[in-house]
């Protein structure tokens, strides 16, 4: 099945869908039962085939991993979730918590859409006011300037040109920002995507940062759940390997569970990682020397995501008065370059 089939469930359904089987298991209806009547109301609707596909193969299987496992339209981290969940005897707990990271997850998209159209919508008025100025109003001022007589002064006439200047460097500058956009848009749908992620990455550092907090949150609720259902630690780590998609985080894992093996304590092995801030990094060592890490590898996870969505707050709203007072700078600057000659040769009147 095709990358698009597979990313065509959004956030928001995802987080439905896994609160609908928390609500299942949390009557006490078999699975299977459960699946069938949630197939049946979903019927009608654009996923009305995916869950029909889950309910047939939970009936078939007995098992909800099996059954998303082999439809391309579950994300991997959900399946490998679910099957921890199985595993450790949590699935209910687990379906709650994918409810709330896939809320979470859509509550930050809409934020990251939101701070990605606006500067865009943004661009397209300063580039649409600037190409009318410089295409229509600049020449209508000319032809009066010229016609008043006196011509124009040698200052003037260079405020003129460096107002003309930067209307066309900002228009040039916004064609090639929509180009980068539209590209970088479009090989994310590649397999080039990894390579394009690490561009954006680094160029822009928060989202590197905001990247690194989620992975973070990931490997500390993962671990957290594999801990508390009394998995071995080994174990624990490489579960939680599997289910990163952020291949730097998993290598930083794979790097605990190597420092485990080389004699290493938990606590030790999470520093040389550095997976975790420093102030953090003392808290699992606190939990580790009290038998606690599971309950402050859950506070972690939670910190995390709240950083997550609190830095991307942050950003949205700097670039948003960023982009008003850029807007700004530079039509008033176009419109200065042609009013200042025009107000010099009318003093001269």
């Amino acid at each position: 099945m095709s990358k698009k089939a597979k990313q065509a469930l959004s956030a928001a359904e995802l987080s439905t869908f896994c609160g609908q089987v928390a609500l299942i298991l949390e009557a006490g209806l078999p699975l299977y039962d459960g699946m069938e009547t949630l197939a049946g109301a979903e019927q009608s609707g654009p996923f009305g085939e995916v869950y029909a596909s889950a309910s047939r193969g939970v009936t078939e299987t007995g098992s909800l991993y099996e059954a998303l496992k082999a439809d391309d339209h579950w994300p991997d981290y959900l399946v490998e979730m679910v099957q921890i969940g199985e595993r450790s005897g949590q699935l209910e707990n687990v379906m709650r918590g994918l409810e709330e990271y896939y809320a979470r997850e859509d509550r930050i998209r809409s934020a990251v859409v939101s701070a990605v159209t606006y500067p865009l919508a943004l661009g397209g008025m300063l580039v649409v006011i600037v190409l009318i100025l410089l295409w229509r109003v600049l020449p209508v001022f000319r032809r009066v300037l010229s016609s008043m007589g006196g011509g124009i002064s040698d200052s003037g006439a260079a405020l003129m040109r460096v107002g003309t200047a930067v209307g066309w460097i900002m228009l040039v500058l916004m064609a090639l920002l929509v180009i980068c956009v539209i590209v970088g848009a479009l090989l994310l749908r590649t397999k080039h995507r990894p390579q394009v992620i690490a561009l954006i990455y680094r160029i822009f550092k928060p989202l590197q940062h905001l990247s690194q907090k989620l992975s973070a949150s990931r490997v500390a609720s993962v671990l957290s759940m594999m801990l508390r259902s009394g998995f071995p630690m080994d174990e624990a780590l490489e579960m939680t390997s599997r289910v990163l998609s952020d291949k730097g985080a998993a290598s930083k894992v794979e790097k605990i569970r190597q420092g485990l093996e080389e004699g290493q304590g938990f606590a030790e092995s999470i520093t040389d990682a550095h997976i975790f801030d420093e102030l953090h990094e003392r808290m699992v060592k606190m939990g580790a020397a009290t038998g606690r890490e599971d309950q402050v590898l859950a506070k972690l996870a939670s910190l995390y995501e709240e950083q997550v969505e609190d830095d991307i707050t942050r950003l949205v709203a700097i670039i948003e008065p960023t982009l008003v007072a850029l807007l700004s700078v530079v039509i008033g600057a176009v419109l200065l370059s042609v009013m200042l000659p025009m107000a010099g040769i009318l003093s001269s009147l």
